[in-house]
């Protein structure tokens, strides 16, 4: 079975800024991905490369095995896209933009009131058909986004920012209808809110500055773990610290930073597991002047500040 989505290398410039720096992942059919990272990271336009929207300048992309660059047209026909300003009709109702979506993705005349009635109870417009689009709160006007985007039943889903501007309640409304309908098409969710992701998607793919920081399902990220240490400076060399926690078992990274007469230490490892006992025995031996030492579990923020900090750091 092909990969849903495939990006090889994919590098885009706007002028002398390059948006993506040899960006690449995969997404298998059924998956529900995060797109995650901050505003101006890139994440649109590699949404926009994958929609055949934009070109890349090298590098390669994918649909359900389509070559996005040599057969635009075909791959879109398996892709639902909504942007984050979804280009929606005031004056037209809810029906007529759907029909008139329905006849630009060339959908037949026998199957499209029957298309346009199962996207538009997917998304709950049962009693807004008849309604300029234009009157519509915020949060319908997503849904008929949404509509739009599924109405010729897509095996991928690309929604970009879907909450965004939403009050709490229509959130949870698109956060309960993006995992309906994940039932059906693979879905690939960009934002930049980690909740977002945690509420909606089994994955993340983190992107900064242009590039994949990282990749990893939400349950593998809470078998991870964190220690952190903070000892007083007087005395102690950070390097020499630094060096002899990343040899302690199951160890995967120390990050360390300085805060007024204090020097702290983030203790990565790869599982669940408290690693403080064995830290505080080995602070014993050397007599650390230890001020603190505690155990938490890594979520996405842990894993999204990490990024962030050592991309400020650079």
């Amino acid at each position: 079975m092909a990969e849903m989505i495939k990006v090889q290398d994919v590098v885009k410039r706007f002028g002398g800024t390059e948006a993506l720096s040899g960006v690449s992942f995969s997404v298998q059919p059924g998956e529900v991905i995060g797109l995650l990272g901050p505003n101006g990271a890139g994440k649109t336009t590699l949404m926009k490369i994958l929609t055949g929207y934009l070109q890349p300048d090298s590098g390669q992309a994918w649909i359900d095995g389509i070559d996005v660059l040599e057969n635009p047209g075909k791959a879109q026909e398996r892709v639902g896209y909504l942007p984050e300003n979804a280009p929606l009709y005031p004056e037209l109702t809810v029906q007529a933009y759907l029909r008139m979506i329905a006849e630009l993705r060339g959908v037949k005349e026998d199957e499209m009131n029957r298309l346009i009635a199962d996207a538009v109870r997917a998304v709950g417009l049962e009693d807004r058909l008849v309604r300029p689009i234009g009157t519509l709160s915020k949060g319908y006007r997503q849904r008929v986004g949404i509509a739009q985007a599924i109405l010729h039943r897509p095996k991928l889903l690309i929604l970009d920012e879907p909450t965004n501007g939403l009050d709490p309640t229509q959130i949870v409304e698109v956060r309960r209808l993006i995992k309906d309908l994940a039932r059906t098409s693979t879905v690939l969710l960009s934002t930049h809110i980690l909740p977002e992701v945690e509420a909606t998607c089994s994955r993340a793919v983190i992107i900064m500055n242009g590039k994949v920081r990282a990749d990893a399902r939400l349950e593998e990220l809470s078998r991870s773990s964190i220690a952190i240490l903070s000892l007083l400076r007087s005395g102690v060399d950070a390097s020499e610290v630094r060096r002899e926690l990343e040899r302690l078992e199951g160890v995967t990274g120390v990050n360390s930073s300085e805060e007024g007469e204090r020097l702290n230490f983030e203790i990565q490892t790869g599982s669940g597991e408290d690693i403080c006992p064995a830290v505080f025995r080995l602070a014993a031996e050397r007599n650390w002047p230890v001020a603190e030492l505690a155990h938490r579990q890594r979520t996405l923020e842990t894993v999204f500040n990490e990024l962030a900090r050592e991309g400020e750091a650079k």
